[in-house]
């Protein structure tokens, strides 16, 4: 009889290690628990280290993984090239980076837009995903190869008024995601996934009347879980995604037209 093959073990990340980068809340969190529940080692990240930390004993007492905490703000390039070392000395090797650190403050009118807001945003958006990606992926492209995911948002192909700065540094993203991709190819691959509004700590702050236009708009009517980016995650981190890369994967629900 034919050998029975497992699909699932194609998601198994068992002797790798992940670094995510606003990784101690949200959409990060969840990837690293999801990481380190399918066999990686994890590089937690953020500028709050405490957060990290706990994050950090709670991956070891739940999965025995190793975690290590760092802080680090990306929107800082020694910050940045500081993180990528930090996490290589530890563990030796980076295989899956994660770009997750985002910020996108309101503003009550595009003239009130400071210069201080608007690098801020690019800055932690754009300027960090680039500088973390360029430093570990040429450590991957080097050694045994890896996947970089960056995370951008919906702005990006369907930007409003009240996130202009946000919206650009994430379009950013996607044109890195595609020059990367063929820069360190063919050993490392580069992904994009791109979020709709997902139900996060930072949701609790929502008005009510949000919660019920995305019931009327968005085409599953309603918010995203944090946990089901999971799925997209897992896959492209793993081998399951070996033939993937410079692609873009929206997880909203339906919400935007556009993938880019």
């Amino acid at each position: 009889m034919p050998q029975t093959i497992d699909p699932t073990q194609q998601f198994r990340l068992d002797g790798k290690v992940a670094l995510v980068t606003g990784g101690s809340r949200g959409l990060g969190k969840e990837m690293v628990l999801a990481f380190a529940r399918a066999g990686a080692d994890v590089v937690i990240a953020s500028r709050k280290v405490e957060s990290c930390a706990a994050l950090a004993k709670q991956v070891e007492s739940e999965t025995g993984r190793r975690a290590l905490a760092a802080g680090a703000h990306v929107g800082k390039w020694d910050d940045c090239d500081a993180l990528a070392k930090q996490a290589l000395d530890h563990f030796g090797r980076v295989d899956v980076l994660v770009n997750n650190a985002g910020m996108s403050p309101t503003y009550p009118s595009l003239i009130a837009v400071t210069e201080a807001l608007y690098d801020k945003v690019m800055d932690v958006n754009l300027k960090g995903t680039f500088r973390l990606s360029a430093l570990l992926g040429t450590a991957m492209f080097e050694g045994d190869g890896g996947s970089i995911i960056n995370v951008s948002s919906i702005a990006a192909s369907q930007p409003t008024p009240g996130e202009v700065p946000y919206a650009a540094a994430k379009s950013g993203v996607h044109s890195i995601t595609k020059s990367f991709a063929r820069a360190f190819a063919p050993k490392v691959r580069v992904n994009c996934i791109m979020p709709g509004a997902f139900l996060t700590d930072i949701s609790k702050a929502w008005p009510e009347a949000m919660h019920q236009a995305m019931a009327r708009m968005i085409p599953l009517a309603r918010g995203g879980q944090p946990d089901e980016v999971v799925g997209a995650a897992l896959y492209l981190a793993s081998s399951a995604s070996s033939y993937t890369t410079g692609s873009i994967i929206k997880i909203d629900g339906g919400a935007a037209y556009g993938m880019g």
